[in-house]
């Protein structure tokens, strides 16, 4: 199995993108990303696919809009952030799949939504109508309201639960980094990619983990997470580097590389 082959037989396919590849390098929102992963979308969901965007970004877009509050700490502040990000986030995905004449829609979750069976199935009813529409559902954790008691904390995990509950066939993480090294590959130039991942306990055995922040926001911990929730339902899982040109599709032609995780 190969992530060509692997998405070449996936119907239903969760994509969780990343603030490293939504953000430009001052920080602020790239529209330009956004614009051409809609249209990389819209062709998938011409060939029959159907597809559900797990995206972060909340806070890049509230620093995009109100610069002067970028350096504030304090969590109200935070979360006031994100409240004002969320509004500009979602514009200008509507933007970028309207080029495309696909509609969105919004989902924003917490981990109460999933711990509760008349929440989660209120989700999966949306989701399937949404999708059985062709609008492209964009979920993202409710950041604005969300405290460390409530919050699912990272959108891997987010990512891999709303595959979960929605039946997926797969997992894409995009992220800055070309997949799952032996080791840190932006210290040790001798880091190989492990582009396939059958046995993911020894995995964890054979790579150095590092920092939770050593690839990017989440960490290549909470992706490693993300497949070891996924897999056990038979949902196979991609990480692969969200930044590189046309990603989507080349992966589904398989001339881009990544790691593949196998549903057991």
């Amino acid at each position: 199995m190969n992530i060509q082959q692997a998405i070449k037989e996936a119907r239903k396919i969760v994509i969780k993108i990343g603030s490293n590849t939504l953000s430009l390098p001052d920080g602020t929102q790239n529209t330009q990303f956004m614009a051409n992963f809609a249209g990389q979308c819209a062709k998938l969901v011409k060939e029959g696919k159907q597809i559900v965007v797990v995206s972060s970004g909340a806070q890049v877009s509230g620093v995009s809009t109100l610069k002067e509050w970028a350096r504030k700490k304090d969590l109200h502040f935070r979360q006031a952030l994100c409240s004002i990000g969320q509004v500009e986030l979602m514009s200008q995905w509507r933007k970028a799949f309207a080029e495309n004449d696909i509609h969105i829609g919004q989902l924003l979750l917490t981990k109460e939504d999933f711990e509760n069976n008349n929440r989660s199935l209120n989700i999966r009813n949306t989701l399937f109508t949404l999708v059985d529409e062709g609008v492209v559902p964009i979920i993202n954790e409710n950041d604005s309201v969300s405290t460390e008691e409530f919050a699912i904390g990272d959108n891997d995990n987010l990512s891999a639960l709303t595959a979960i509950l929605w039946s997926a066939d797969m997992l894409i993480l995009f992220s800055d980094i070309d997949g799952v090294y032996s080791d840190n590959p932006k210290t040790n130039k001798n880091a190989r990619l492990i582009e396939l991942v059958e046995d993911i306990p020894a995995l964890r055995k054979s790579i150095t983990i590092g920092e939770t922040n050593a690839f990017g926001t989440g960490g290549i911990e909470t992706k490693i997470q993300a497949a070891e929730k996924t897999t056990v339902y038979g949902i196979p899982l991609v990480l692969a580097n969200g930044s590189k040109e046309n990603v989507l599709l080349n992966l589904a032609n398989g001339t881009e590389h990544g790691t593949l995780f196998t549903a057991h």
